[in-house]
């Protein structure tokens, strides 16, 4: 399925910016508007964001709906996808998603097809998350058929009640990964940690991937399910090539990366050559296998 497994990290860099990528200006969907009407899934969204939160200064990204987010959200929920028909992803599986932005949209989309999925993200984006998770309910309530609390370094805060969607803040400098973030007593770990467009910031590439690597290492204490490896995904868009070669370089010593092959993506993002989706297994955990 990958088409590409790390050795030597330039190869990987120097494969994808050598081809054309036309210009995404940065990637936003819609920079002005408050309020986004997407479909993604067969499904209609409505999508609150804060443009007005983006452009103050030392403000982050997370405050607006990138483009890469509805495509990959799309094509997770897609029944022939390689996580649904490979058995990573079932009705049973537990997802938390790391930088989830303002819009909660990946776990819009996939938390109706999953046991339990926890978004997370900064505080400051809670009020619009939460209001997207509140507006967008009840596109949620029927599972469809397949084939196939947090602990703080600092005080905690509450998350959603909600049963299967939750968000909880995780700074990924201040905070520690703990099974809490599951929101549920029987499930210690997670079977996907779902990062998508959060590689822009060479400041924050470590704390990224070290949270990602926590995460993940969850998985070696839970004795229902060691066996079975947590799969890490990273989604992004590409901009700049010492960003993406500070990242692969820094996931590379932690985990076994591939990247998916145009095969295995959605016609939407094999249109956007922009748009890159890889896999990691931790290494020690592939190494076993």
């Amino acid at each position: 399925m990958p088409s590409w497994s790390t050795n030597t990290t330039f190869p990987e860099t120097f494969l994808l910016f050598s081809q054309d990528i036309p210009s995404q200006n940065l990637g936003f969907v819609d920079p002005h508007s408050t309020t986004l009407d997407l479909n993604v899934a067969g499904k209609d969204y409505v999508i609150h964001q804060s443009p007005t939160i983006l452009n103050r200064p030392g403000s982050t990204t997370g405050a607006v709906v990138w483009k890469i987010t509805p495509l990959v959200a799309d094509w997770l929920a897609a029944s022939d996808n390689p996580l649904w028909t490979s058995g990573v992803l079932s009705l049973s599986s537990s997802v938390l998603e790391l930088g989830c932005g303002i819009s909660g949209l990946v776990g819009l989309t996939i938390s109706p097809l999953v046991a339990r999925y926890t978004l997370t993200d900064q505080s400051y984006v809670a009020r619009l998350v939460e209001k997207n998770i509140d507006e967008n309910s009840h596109l949620g309530n029927q599972k469809p058929p397949r084939s196939t609390s947090q602990k703080r370094k600092s005080k905690s805060s509450a998350g959603n009640s909600k049963a299967e969607l939750r968000f909880l803040p995780l700074d990924w400098e201040l905070d520690e990964v703990t099974p809490s973030l599951t929101g549920d007593d029987k499930a210690k770990s997670f079977d996907v940690v779902i990062a998508c467009d959060c590689i822009y910031n060479d400041t924050l590439i470590k704390p990224l991937v070290q949270t990602c690597a926590d995460a993940c290492r969850l998985r070696s204490a839970d004795e229902s399910v060691s066996d079975r490896p947590t799969i890490c995904l990273v989604a992004q868009q590409l901009r700049d090539p010492e960003i993406f070669e500070g990242w692969i370089q820094e996931f590379s010593k932690y985990f076994r990366v591939w990247r998916l092959p145009d095969n295995a993506l959605s016609e939407e993002l094999r249109m956007n050559p922009g748009f890159v989706v890889h896999l990691g297994i931790l290494q020690d955990v592939a190494n076993r296998s």
